[in-house]
């Protein structure tokens, strides 16, 4: 600045001489050099002092520009005073017409290059907040998607999208080697990898809302193994088209979020028929056991948008009963009627009384003990919650003339390992049995899935935990397989059940081809943009106590009916020998609250004949699939 400032004092000098009719005062050079020379000296000595230099340009305010100005006077008039005693000769309209423009050049530097450094490093600041992009998909969505990228930034008040397009994958051998809105088509999807290392890809758009799930799946794998973040656009088809992008009115670059482990399932979201389910719930009083659990929350947030009577919802936990409660009352406040009580469903007389007061019409029951390893520590626990609770809440709502009993159920009751699984069975016999003696009008239903992505104690939150801890991601078997859905889809699923059931069906979800559980743990390191095994180990603990390797839907003795919903279908209705059954289920719960472990499991073994040891079971899926590959 001291350099700027005193080739300003030199060009202010040599323009104040130049021969002006006004002003007739002119220098000689040698005097001129002489009095330029001191004029120097003085004003950056007296801008010095005055604080121009002490802040940087580009956090000068007016009160900078005023000290810039008194030192420049001030500089010139002691310039002045040494001439006049050296020489005996001063130029006063000279030091004036100098100091003036001087005063302006100094201010009007440090304004116009302040303004234009900050605006280079606001652009500089933006290009380095863009990160190089891959679009998968040179089709109508990645060219509208390009479009509004460019588009953005020219719209008034628009704030500019993170995202530099440098590169597009497509499998149509027509565009590779193509542009598209400048955009070159680098590749297949097989090239994916390739071209983002050869471009330094730092993000990867899955820009193919129509994509077919396999298919999603197969390329958003292929993506994770590049270690970038993906985001991806989802099924958007419906909410806009082309005439809509550059109108203002919808910002495309919106509609891009983050990849969800759903989007790696294998299969399409399910759907459901709302208008039955509205008709269902519409001004009917619903209760909702375990309500503040992962299925329970969301039936009830599900529920409350069908313009319910009343929701009566019961859970043992406080804690999870507060926060749905909470959440309900903020989004509905007095419109939704919401009870929320806390009680066990193991207590006859008190959920006697609760369905005494609040007559409910429709029951979902989804409060039970669910965690395997657990369950296999404490049985007598998994009988009286799961057996026991199921059978005060069916019996209580066969009694109170409750128009549908809903039971939620699981893919482990089916030939079951584990005692979790064999509790599970038993309750869904009890829900059977009372189907099948048409002792009032109340329907009774289970449905029946397999494990919920992000529901309590799944495997998900645990192995988000471990990576966001740096910890290894621990994987039972290499080999173990599950069946995965969505907590909505869950829910949706029960909600459909419920609307179309006459009584005694088990509702089972086409939920596509399984998921291997090694294969999830090392998608989800990837889309944390870690690499598995290398930044992020997977450890193999062997499998707990109970556990299958792989889960089923269906008994072999269950056949299969279709719904009008073609990914819904109903288990045949089993045939319970009620005299029998009542009798085992009188020695089970005995067993179980006189907290004897060994008469408890041997007790369940009895009423759930297809309850068998898990290294029996593992041993013949192991070998079918050994078949299976080797056929393959």
């Amino acid at each position: 600045m001291a350099l700027s400032d005193a080739f300003i004092v030199v060009i202010a000098g040599l323009l104040a001489n130049f021969p002006i009719p006004i002003y007739a005062e002119r220098i000689g050079r040698p005097e001129l050099f002489a009095f330029l020379s001191t004029c120097v000296v003085c004003c950056l000595a007296a801008l010095l002092l005055t604080g121009a230099y002490n802040k940087l340009w580009r956090y000068f305010s007016r009160n900078d520009y005023i000290s810039c100005i008194i030192g420049v006077v001030l500089g010139y008039a002691v310039a002045i005073c040494l001439y006049y005693i050296i020489t005996d000769v001063s130029y006063l309209r000279f030091s004036a017409l100098s100091c003036l423009l001087t005063a302006i050049g100094i201010c009007l530097f440090r304004f116009a290059f302040r303004d234009a450094f900050l605006t280079i490093a606001e652009v500089g600041r933006k290009e380095a907040e863009r990160k190089r992009t891959m679009i998968i998909g040179a089709g109508e969505a990645g060219k509208l998607l390009i479009t509004e990228i460019n588009r953005l930034p020219a719209v008034a008040g628009a704030e500019s999208p993170k995202i530099e397009p440098v590169c597009l994958i497509d499998d149509d051998r027509n565009k590779i080697g193509s542009t598209v809105c400048g955009v070159l088509v680098s590749g297949g999807t097989r090239d994916i990898v390739k071209v983002a290392k050869a471009e330094n890809v730092e993000q990867i758009i899955f820009a193919i809302p129509s994509c077919p799930p396999k298919d999603r799946k197969a390329i958003l794998s292929i993506c994770n193994k590049t270690g970038l973040p993906v985001k991806v656009l989802p099924f958007i088809g419906s909410l806009l088209d082309s005439s809509s992008v550059g109108d203002g009115s919808t910002s495309f670059v919106e509609q891009i979020r983050d990849i969800k482990f759903e989007d790696l399932l294998g299969r399409a979201p399910v759907t459901f028929d709302n208008k039955e389910v509205r008709s269902f719930i519409e001004g009917k009083v619903c209760m909702v056991t375990g309500g503040g659990g992962s299925i329970g929350s969301e039936l009830v947030r599900q529920i409350a948008k069908y313009d319910p009577k009343r929701i009566v919802l019961v859970d043992i936990y406080e804690n999870n009963a507060y926060e749905i409660q909470q959440e309900l009352l903020m989004e509905y406040g007095s419109a939704l009627d919401l009870v929320t009580l806390i009680a066990s469903v193991r207590d006859y007389n008190r959920m006697n009384q609760i369905f005494k007061k609040y007559t409910p019409d429709v029951v979902f029951h989804a409060a039970a003990h669910k965690h395997v390893p657990l369950m296999e520590n404490s049985p007598m626990e998994a009988i009286k919650n799961n057996v026991a609770g199921t059978f005060n809440v069916a019996f209580l709502s066969l009694f109170n003339k409750v128009k549908k009993f809903v039971m939620i159920s699981t893919d482990k009751a089916v030939n079951p390992t584990n005692v979790m699984g064999a509790s599970k069975r038993c309750c869904e016999m009890i829900v059977q049995y009372l189907a099948q003696h048409k002792m009032s009008n109340t329907e009774f239903v289970c449905t029946r899935f397999g494990n919920v992505l992000g529901s309590n104690g799944s495997v998900i939150p645990l192995f988000k935990r471990q990576i966001e801890q740096g910890k290894p991601v621990t994987v039972t078997h290499p080999d173990i397989i599950r069946y995965f859905m969505t907590i909505p889809e869950a829910v949706s699923l029960v909600l459909e059940a419920a609307s179309i059931a006459h009584g005694g069906e088990i509702f089972v979800l086409d939920m596509g081809e399984p998921v291997k559980i090694l294969t999830l743990a090392e998608n989800l390191i990837r889309m944390y943009g870690k690499e598995p095994y290398k930044d992020v180990q997977i450890k193999f603990t062997g499998l707990r106590p109970g556990e299958k390797l792989k889960e089923e839907l269906l008994m072999n003795e269950e056949g299969l009916q279709k719904t009008n919903n073609k990914l819904i279908f109903i288990g045949k209705q089993l045939e319970i020998d009620s005299s029998k059954f009542i009798q085992q289920l009188r020695k089970l719960r005995d067993a179980a609250f006189e907290n004897d472990e060994e008469a408890t499991v041997q007790a369940l073994r009895e009423i759930v004949p297809t309850f068998v040891k898990p290294e029996e079971y593992n041993k013949k899926a192991t070998a079918s699939m050994k078949a299976i590959q080797e056929t393959a």
